[in-house]
């Protein structure tokens, strides 16, 4: 039987050569099946067509330049990215305007791609001089750039300079999204999260191409933004959070800041307004929102299903109005959620009443009303126009079914399998278990066109993944409830449905590891997933050299990444022509 030294000692294209004309090219596969994989292979989502170039690489350097289409949609991504790779790298990496790609560039371009991009798809070239990113918009340049952030060594995450290298493998991408809307959901407030914390979790999303944060913004036990003509439901109505505590609100300048933030990373804002129901820290501020006059006291409790607007009240619509309105001239984006869940203290008929006078104002504000799935009940129906937030637990709604029919959008979060609060198991230190456990594989394999009955693909608008904040207090509970099953969640709405398969993505989630912790993201080590463990300290082994000659064991730091040598090695790189498997990926440095 041949040694797969020889081919190792000869180079890769001796070897091959050898390979065919003695006829063992069949049988080399099998015995090099422990190969490191391309960088390619571990995007998370999986792109629609990805092709490396082994032969080729691009590495970044200290004069590297970002060119960007001339005008404001493109400069943005480009400062972005600017801002993304100058803390690991040190580099300075100026922005410059340019309608074309350049040798030692970045360049982000809105002309020349592959019209299936879409708005938001992008195509990604990278040879041995340059990197181009092309898409007909900003959202899609900005998809671009987060697969780019993926092909690069995991330091890229890190706060500080590393020492690189950082070298982007060549190869090429054409991708754009199954569907256009892809959500993560807040609740900011069960417990309250200052402006930062909801700024760095956009920033963690964002890197897996969602494009909307849902900010659950009242409930029961908290209100969390300043209404200036019902003041007291931000200074009193959020003065308290669950378990207790000083909970806390946003003013309207700092509610702009995140809306800007996320504007900034190629996100829309969709505010909520849970009601006639979870509406406790209202009433409890305004004694005339209540049917008797009286103001209940604050709760700091998780208990729902007990509160509701007075619906027979003028007051209670003028409330409405000025709420709808104050936000509405505050956020830029299309959509304004009204809840409409677990309204169990409201009559059927008046849940009627209260849709039926509450749709109109939230038209009448420019803004379309999205719901949740009990919004589809109300009689009489609920416009077409408005998006239907499937929650259930159930594959059976006829409502649901219904409004589908009728044309309604139905946005999939059902709560057994996309519902980021829930525990992974009975052991999760965080988390509610009310519908059940979602290990990653859970979060991971279902199909939004599929899941529920009488709900096609057509009529789907995409996927969002909710995240409650009864049990959660800290940015560190939040990332161990969204990692590692966010990512999960957003492939189901970015891939193909012909990609979707668990043990593909359970590889590619796994090297996601040494990214979060070069980035200092929390995250929950799932059994169910083989984490690439990143090399603790600095790659200290003595850098690879192509003269040099290796034999099996030895170690050596390359690319960011220790490598140890499997065999006799001259001239193979690591990573990327040691195409016949001669070195072992040890993982990344941290």
């Amino acid at each position: 039987m041949r040694s797969p030294r020889i081919g190792a000692r000869l180079g890769s294209g001796l070897a091959a050569a050898l390979l065919v004309a003695t006829g063992f090219a069949a049988s080399a596969p099998a015995a090099l099946a422990q190969a490191p994989a391309s960088a390619y292979s571990d995007v998370v989502p999986a792109p629609v067509k990805a092709t490396p170039n082994a032969a080729v690489k691009f590495t970044i350097s200290a004069t590297t330049k970002i060119f960007v289409q001339p005008g404001p949609e493109a400069a943005g991504v480009g400062a972005y990215l600017g801002e993304l790779l100058r803390r690991p790298t040190g580099f300075p990496l100026p922005v410059v305007p340019s309608a074309a790609a350049h040798a030692n560039g970045i360049s982000l371009l809105l002309t020349g791609a592959d019209p299936a991009v879409g708005d938001q798809g992008y195509q990604l070239d990278t040879s041995a001089d340059r990197v181009v990113i092309r898409g007909t918009k900003a959202a899609g340049l900005f998809a671009g750039v987060q697969t780019l952030r993926q092909l690069l060594p995991a330091a890229v995450e890190s706060a500080s300079v590393k020492p690189g290298p950082w070298t982007v493998p060549g190869g090429s991408v054409l991708d754009h999204p199954r569907f256009g809307y892809r959500g993560a959901h807040l609740d900011v407030a069960r417990h309250f999260f200052p402006v930062e914390t909801v700024k760095r979790y956009i920033d963690e999303i964002a890197a897996y191409k969602i494009n909307t944060l849902h900010l659950h913004l009242t409930d029961d036990q908290g209100w969390r933004i300043e209404i200036k003509s019902w003041p007291k439901l931000a200074t009193y109505g959020g003065s308290t959070q669950v378990g207790g505590g000083p909970g806390g609100y946003y003013t309207q300048e700092q509610y702009k800041e995140i809306i800007a933030h996320a504007a900034s990373r190629q996100m829309t804002v969709i505010p909520e307004f849970d009601m006639p129901g979870h509406t406790n820290s209202a009433l409890a501020s305004y004694a005339e929102l209540n049917c008797n006059g009286v103001a209940p006291p604050l709760r700091t409790d998780i208990e729902v299903g007990y509160s509701s607007l007075c619906i027979n009240k003028d007051i209670t619509y003028k409330f409405v109005d000025d709420v709808v309105r104050e936000i509405a001239a505050l956020t830029p984006g299309k959509y304004f959620h009204l809840g409409g869940d677990e309204a169990h203290a409201t009559s059927d008929a008046d849940y009627n009443t209260f849709m039926a006078k509450v749709m109109p104002i939230v038209a009448k504000h420019g803004k379309t009303a999205m719901g949740w799935h009990e919004v589809a009940k109300a009689k009489p129906d609920v416009p077409t126009s408005t998006v239907i937030q499937f929650w259930d637990t159930k594959a059976s709604n006829p409502a649901v079914a219904a409004a589908a029919a009728r044309g309604n959008k139905v946005l999939m979060s059902p709560a057994n399998k996309a519902y980021l609060d829930m525990k992974y198991n009975a052991n999760t230190p965080l988390g509610l278990n009310w519908a059940g456990y979602i290990e990653v594989q859970d979060a991971y394999n279902w199909n939004p066109a599929t899941y529920a009955q009488g709900v096609g693909e057509s009529a789907v608008f995409g996927v969002e993944a909710p995240l409650w904040s009864e049990t959660l207090k800290t940015l560190s509970d939040i990332e161990f409830m969204a990692f590692p099953r966010l990512p999960a969640v957003a492939e189901l709405g970015w891939s193909p449905a012909s990609s979707h398969n668990w043990d593909a993505f359970k590889q590619r989630l796994g090297a996601q590891a040494p990214r979060w912790a070069a980035g200092g993201v929390n995250y929950y080590k799932s059994p169910q997933v083989p984490w690439r463990t990143p090399v603790t300290g600095a790659c200290d082994n003595p850098a690879w050299a192509a003269t040099s000659v290796y034999t099996g064991g030895a170690l050596v730091s390359h690319g960011n990444h220790e490598w140890r040598a499997r065999w006799w090695t001259r001239g193979d790189e690591p990573g990327t022509t040691g195409s016949w498997g001669v070195w072992e990926d040890l993982g990344a440095c941290a």
